[in-house]
C-alpha cells in the first residue's frame, strides 16, 4: 500500500530499492509560454510535447528569474538565482578591450566551478551526465558534466554552445549514442538545442505548412521552427521508449526565455526576450514519470525554474543544498504555502562581473494575480514602478501601480527581503 502523505502530493512511490531514475532536461530556446498546442495556440502543431503534458504533470503558470539565456540556463543548472551564481550577463562589458573581454569571460565561466551542479550533485551518486545544444560556460566538464558536444574555446569560436549546437538541427545522434552506451549506469541529459531560436531555418516542408496560414514570412519561419524543436523532442522521447527507459525516467520541460516574433522583422517584439514580462519569463513546465507522478494540469500554482534542481534532487534521493530557495514541485503543501516567485534582469552585458547589481535592470515579484516590477534607474529610463493583474490581463497593458498602492508597497517588500540588490 502506498503512503498517504505521498498520495496527497500527487506523487506515487516506488519501493525504496527501486533504482534511481534517468533526468532528461528538455530545455527550450526563445519560444512563447503560449506557443505550444498544449497551451491552445491556434496554429502551431506540437503533437509530442502535447503528449508529454497530457502524460505528466503541467504547470501552465511557470516563470523564469530572467529572461536572457546565459543566466536562465545557468539557474537550470544550479537552482540558484542570478545573482546567487553571479552569472547574469551573457557577456563581460562591451566597451573592454579584447585581451580583456576574454579574460573577464573566463572569470564569468569560473563562477560554474564555484557553485553545486545538478551533474556534479548527482555524479556522486553514480551518474553519467550528458551535455548538448546551448552550454555557456567553457568545457562541458567545467559544468561537471561527464560527456558532452561543447569545447568552449573562443580561439576556435567556443562561446555559447560551438559544437553542441549542432543537436536537434543535425540530428539527434550523440544523444542516441550516449543512451545505448550507458549501460545499466543511470543518466542525466541535457537537451537544449538552438530550437526555436535564431536563424528560423525550418525545413521547406514545415514552412509550407506554415506559409498560407499568416500574411508574415517571419512568423511562418518562426512557427515552423517551434514544430520542428517539437520532432525532435519526438525523437528523443521515442528513443527512450524504443530502449524500454521511459518507464523510470524524469523528463522535465522549460524554455529558457520567451519570445514575440516581430511581423517585419528579424527580430523579437517587446515585452519578450530580454524583458520582465511574462512573454519574456513565463514558460509551461512539465514533469513526466511514469507511475511515479500522477498526471494532472495546473492552472493556478505559480512555479519557477528554481524548482527544478530541487525536485530533480529529491527525485534522486539527494537534498538541495542550503542556498537553492526553490521548492520540490512534488510537494503540493510546500507549493500552497509559497508567498511568491521573483525575478531579476540584467544587462546583456555585465556592468560588473563581480557586482550582480550593478548589472540589474528590473527585480519582480508575482503573488496570486499580482506582479509587481521595480526598474532599477541606474540602467533603467523609466523608473516607475509597473503593476499588473496578469490573470486578468496576461498581455500586460494596464499599469495599475497608481490604483492600487497598497499592492505596490506590500510586494515591493517582499521583494527587498528577498534580494535588496544593495
Amino acid at each position: 500500500m502506498l503512503h498517504a502523505a505521498y498520495l496527497t502530493l500527487g506523487l506515487v512511490v516506488a519501493s525504496s530499492s527501486a533504482a534511481p531514475p534517468n533526468v532528461v532536461m528538455i530545455l527550450g530556446d526563445d519560444q512563447a509560454w503560449t506557443d505550444f498546442g498544449f497551451m491552445g495556440h491556434p496554429v502551431i502543431r506540437t503533437p509530442h510535447l502535447d503528449r508529454l503534458a497530457s502524460e505528466g504533470l503541467t504547470f501552465t503558470r511557470g516563470y523564469v528569474p530572467s529572461s536572457l539565456c546565459r543566466p536562465s540556463l545557468a539557474t537550470f543548472a544550479t537552482g540558484l538565482f542570478p545573482h546567487q551564481h553571479k552569472i547574469t550577463s551573457n557577456d563581460p562589458p562591451q566597451a573592454l578591450a579584447q585581451e580583456e573581454f576574454l579574460k573577464q569571460r573566463q572569470e564569468q565561466i569560473a563562477y560554474i566551478e564555484r557553485v553545486p551542479t545538478l551533474p556534479r550533485m548527482l555524479g556522486r551518486k553514480g551518474y553519467l551526465s550528458l551535455q548538448t545544444g546551448k552550454w555557456w560556460e567553457g568545457h562541458y566538464r567545467r559544468g561537471g558534466f561527464t560527456h558532452g558536444m561543447t569545447h568552449g574555446d573562443p580561439k576556435r569560436g567556443g562561446r555559447h554552445g560551438d559544437q553542441g549546437l549542432k543537436i536537434g538541427r543535425e540530428g539527434m545522434g550523440p544523444i542516441f549514442r550516449f543512451i545505448d552506451e550507458s549501460g545499466s549506469r543511470p543518466f542525466f541529459l541535457w537537451y537544449a538545442p538552438f530550437l526555436p531560436h535564431q536563424p528560423h531555418t525550418p525545413p521547406d516542408r514545415l514552412l509550407e505548412k506554415y506559409r498560407d496560414k499568416t500574411d508574415s514570412i517571419h512568423i511562418a519561419r518562426y512557427w515552423a521552427m517551434c514544430e520542428w524543436f517539437d520532432e525532435t523532442c519526438g525523437e528523443l522521447l521515442g528513443h527512450l521508449e524504443k530502449r524500454n527507459l521511459a518507464e523510470n525516467t524524469l523528463v522535465v520541460f522549460v524554455v529558457d526565455n520567451g519570445w514575440i516574433q516581430r511581423p517585419d522583422a528579424v527580430m523579437f517584439a517587446p515585452k519578450s526576450k530580454r524583458s520582465p514580462y511574462d512573454g519574456g519569463i513565463r514558460t509551461p513546465i512539465l514533469l513526466r514519470w511514469p507511475n511515479r507522478i500522477e498526471p494532472r494540469r495546473d492552472e493556478t500554482t505559480l512555479v519557477s525554474s528554481i524548482d527544478l534542481a530541487p525536485t530533480i534532487l529529491s527525485a534522486c534521493g539527494l537534498k538541495p543544498t542550503p542556498e537553492m530557495q526553490g521548492l520540490d514541485l512534488l510537494d503540493r503543501e510546500a507549493l500552497a504555502r509559497r508567498p511568491a516567485i521573483f525575478g531579476e534582469i540584467f544587462t546583456h552585458n555585465a556592468v560588473d562581473i563581480h557586482d550582480a547589481a550593478s548589472s540589474l535592470e528590473y527585480r519582480s515579484s508575482i503573488e496570486g494575480p499580482w506582479k509587481l516590477i521595480l526598474p532599477n534607474p541606474a540602467n533603467v529610463s523609466d523608473p516607475d514602478p509597473e503593476l499588473y493583474n496578469v490573470v486578468a490581463d496576461p498581455q500586460e497593458t494596464r499599469n495599475l501601480a497608481g490604483e492600487h498602492p497598497e499592492q505596490v508597497d506590500r510586494l515591493k517588500k517582499k521583494i527587498d527581503d528577498w534580494w535588496p540588490a544593495r
